[in-house]
């Protein structure tokens, strides 16, 4: 009969939990991890797709919406990027000069379990791209720099010992073009590519910006580059113009300037001034293209200023400052040098008209000298005779 009570306290206490739609606590609840974890390089110079497959035995789960956190970092880094996902399959960019690793694992939300999340254990996977050549045949000082926001220039020196014959190509991919493209215009320097100009790039703002420079030599194999860039953080845009220093009473100074000329909006940009008054010079920066600042002194004769522009923290997370613009001084008081102007080339038409005057007067005396000098030497003659 105690056998019979205890069969229906536990029936009671089962029907108990199917109807809170619970598991007893003392029955734990797995999952295992998903399966066929791989890193896949479809051949965009650094753009991987990391896929997988559902993890087995999941009958017991089909009214749960199952996620994954996927965890992912090249080899040398020290922070894994964390993502937690639906889908069976996630893409990024990695930097192929060092190998990629990779985990995932299953997640179970807690309307399906006891009350908690459940984990399966770490599916684990890595790539790396086969290292050809030495390290030191690598191209060195990589250097790409966009122009006004209009067109994209690379450059880049020689690896370490290459032999003569090594010559360099570059390729280049960002998400929206169909496939990767060689540089159709090289720069080079004895017959070498050590340079690209790149075409039009539409589309290519705000979006990883891929690239790989490999080599050839018969002598020996050349070690690839890669590089990812964001095109609006390497921006150089053209120094503004027009300059004007304004001197609007003994204290204000108003100094303005023209907006760049290209396709970077005005809200983009910022400003660095360097400001110069006699022998004292200062920095400033301002978004806008106009400032206001005040003379330290009523009695400053010299007071300069130049101007140089970048793109700013709204429209990138870095930039490269233009080259600095012309210069554009205020020199004194402005009657002062009205007055000099003027003076200066009066006193020199004053004095040669002076000088003119006095060879007139001389010659004029001469010849009338000359001509009563005659008279004379005249009325003496005629006296003689008669």
């Amino acid at each position: 009969m105690a056998f019979i009570h205890l069969d229906v306290r536990c029936l009671y206490t089962l029907l108990i939990c199917t109807a809170f739609g619970s598991v007893p606590s003392n029955a734990e609840i797995k999952v295992n991890p998903p399966e066929d974890f791989e890193i896949v390089d479809p051949g965009y110079l650094g753009y991987l797709s990391l896929q997988w497959q559902p993890p087995l035995f999941l009958d017991n789960f089909k009214g749960c919406t199952i996620e994954y956190e996927l965890k992912y970092r090249n080899i040398d880094s020290e922070h894994w990027k964390t993502i937690i996902t639906k889908n069976l399959h996630y893409k990024d960019g990695f930097d192929l000069n060092k190998g990629v690793e990779a985990k995932i694992h299953t997640l179970l939300p807690a309307q399906c379990t006891n009350g908690s999340e459940v984990r399966s254990s770490w599916s684990e996977t890595a790539y790396w791209t086969s290292p050809e050549g030495n390290l030191e045949t690598k191209i060195q000082d990589m250097d790409c720099v966009y122009y006004n926001w209009q067109y994209l220039l690379c450059s880049w020196k020689s690896g370490m010992g290459v032999h003569f014959d090594t010559n360099y190509q570059l390729f280049y991919w960002y998400e929206g073009l169909g496939r990767t493209t060689q540089c159709a215009d090289y720069i080079k320097i004895n017959g070498k590519n050590m340079g690209c100009r790149f075409p039009y790039l539409e589309s290519s703002d705000y979006k990883d910006f891929y690239i790989c420079v490999n080599g050839s030599s018969e002598s020996h194999p050349i070690r690839p580059s890669y590089f990812i860039f964001q095109l609006q953080n390497i921006v150089k845009p053209l120094p503004p113009e027009y300059l004007s220093l304004t001197v609007k009473n003994s204290e204000e100074i108003n100094l303005k300037w023209s907006i760049p000329k290209g396709p970077i909006p005005a809200k983009c940009f910022i400003y660095e001034i360097e400001f110069t008054e006699d022998d004292t010079t200062w920095v400033s920066t301002t978004i806008e293209n106009e400032i206001q600042i005040t003379r330290t002194s009523n009695e400053s004769q010299k007071l300069c200023f130049l101007v140089r522009s970048k793109v700013n923290m709204y429209c990138s997370d870095d930039g490269i400052w233009s080259e600095w613009s012309d210069e554009q001084c205020w020199k004194g008081d402005i009657w002062k040098e009205t007055l000099i102007f003027f003076l200066i080339p009066f006193a020199f038409v004053s004095l040669f008209v002076l000088v003119i005057t006095c060879l007139l007067l001389y010659k004029q005396r001469a010849l009338l000298k000359t001509i009563f000098q005659t008279k004379k030497e005249v009325f003496s003659h005629q006296e003689t005779f008669f």
